[in-house]
């Protein structure tokens, strides 16, 4: 079963929430933070990012950004751009981007089923990301930004939400990327108990965005209950804010790759080696049609890659997702990345950016090749999670991102 809460949330003020509103805090460098907190000072960017306020080169982790984002929020507290709502609740959080359309369920949900594996993971994470927003959710006494978890529909949870829907929203804004944000407080007892009641029948969540914020919330629920000797485990630090959305309407992005060099080879001779595991031929897709298929770019002309049969393991759920066959047949043997986690010679592009980003790249030579991929799809994450393997990195990009700032949750 998947345990789901109502809470207390503390929310955008609904006439300056547009302002409030903003992108998560890792899709951002510090430089980009401050653009858009530019003229800003009702962002929450000032509360996730508060670096921004302090002078240009202070160490990210040191305590004078932690004591400044408690500062900050302390300060939206009191100024009334953030207000408590006034009982418990769940949410209802519609975006919309183009043609493309999701609906969740915004909720608390336990750090035991995380910690248990009911709800699952599909990432690892690292140690350094996670001391940070662990210190980060501790300093604050909240976990400012929601995880994105995903379920397998329910006809039962999607009738509850679409009536809900019918109601006035409480906010209902399109951002400065031209997307749709709306979302419905659930208006009675009953149907917050519906939706809790529904949410029982699901046997997982799954963690399709925020690996780290999920793992910083165990971790402090992990501190406290050391430092709490009449802990009953019904704290509301138990418990992490999420966005829940069924599985048939997320949409995941291409993660593409960038190499900045050919590892001591020609690109003629670069294109060699790759042809004994890959058909390789000029072509002018610059994205593929499927998967076991890649377009790649390199001085000036676009190829399609296809790879040929025996070059990976077909049944294997990890070695045949298209972000492990180019590693393991390119990657890896021939630019010599064994591990793209650490190496500084591959960059990740996201696939909300474009293929357009991919040629800026590399015909600015700041880059010598890249790999436009076929995005991971969702039954891919969920099988990988559901056989407790980890998918390699960077294999998924999900969007629209949610957006920060309208519910935060205190404990």
């Amino acid at each position: 079963m998947a345990k789901i809460t109502a809470f207390k949330a503390l929310r955008a003020r609904a006439d300056i929430v547009q302002k409030v509103a903003c992108v998560p805090y890792d899709v951002i460098n510090s430089d980009e933070a401050a653009v858009l907190a530019n003229g800003l000072p009702e962002s929450l960017l000032h509360v996730t990012r508060p670096e921004i306020d302090l002078p240009p080169g202070t160490d990210l982790h040191s305590d004078a950004v932690y004591n400044k984002a408690r500062e900050n929020f302390k300060k939206f507290i009191e100024s009334g751009i953030l207000i408590s709502e006034d009982k418990p609740s769940l949410y209802i959080y519609t975006q919309q981007m183009g043609n493309h359309r999701q609906t969740g369920v915004v909720a608390c949900t336990s750090v035991d089923e995380y910690d248990n594996d009911i709800i699952k993971k599909h990432e690892k994470t690292r140690k350094d990301k996670e001391d940070d927003r662990t210190r980060h959710v501790m300093d604050c006494s909240a976990h400012m930004e929601p995880v994105f978890l995903l379920y397998r529909n329910r006809a039962d949870i999607s009738s509850i939400m679409k009536r809900i829907q019918q109601d006035k929203p409480i906010y209902d804004f399109t951002a400065a990327d031209n997307i749709k944000h709306t979302l419905w407080i659930v208006p009675s007892e009953a149907d917050n108990e519906a939706l809790i009641k529904a949410f029982d029948k699901v046997d997982y969540l799954y963690v399709a965005d925020g690996h780290h914020r999920s793992a910083s919330a165990s971790r402090t629920r992990a501190a406290l209950k050391e430092k709490n000797p009449k802990h009953t485990g019904k704290e509301e630090y138990n418990v992490f804010m999420s966005v829940i959305f069924p599985d048939n309407e997320l949409a995941i992005l291409p993660y593409n790759r960038v190499v900045k060099d050919f590892n001591g080879r020609t690109p003629e001779k670069f294109i060699e080696e790759i042809s004994g595991k890959f058909d390789v031929a000029q072509s002018d897709k610059k994205s593929p049609d499927g998967s076991t298929a890649f377009s790649m770019y390199m001085g000036g002309k676009w190829y399609i890659l296809k790879a040929k049969k025996g070059s990976f393991p077909a049944k294997d759920p990890i070695a045949s997702l298209d972000v492990s066959i180019l590693q393991d047949n390119i990657l890896a043997p021939v630019l010599g990345i064994a591990d793209p986690r650490t190496d500084k010679r591959i960059d990740f592009v996201g696939g909300i950016r474009g293929v357009g980003e991919l040629e800026k790249l590399v015909d600015s030579k700041k880059f010598a090749v890249a790999f436009s991929m076929y995005p991971t799809t969702v039954d891919q994450l969920m099988e990988i999670a559901d056989a407790n393997e980890i998918m390699p990195p960077k294999s998924t990009w999900f969007e629209p991102k949610l957006r920060s700032g309208l519910f935060i949750h205190t404990f």
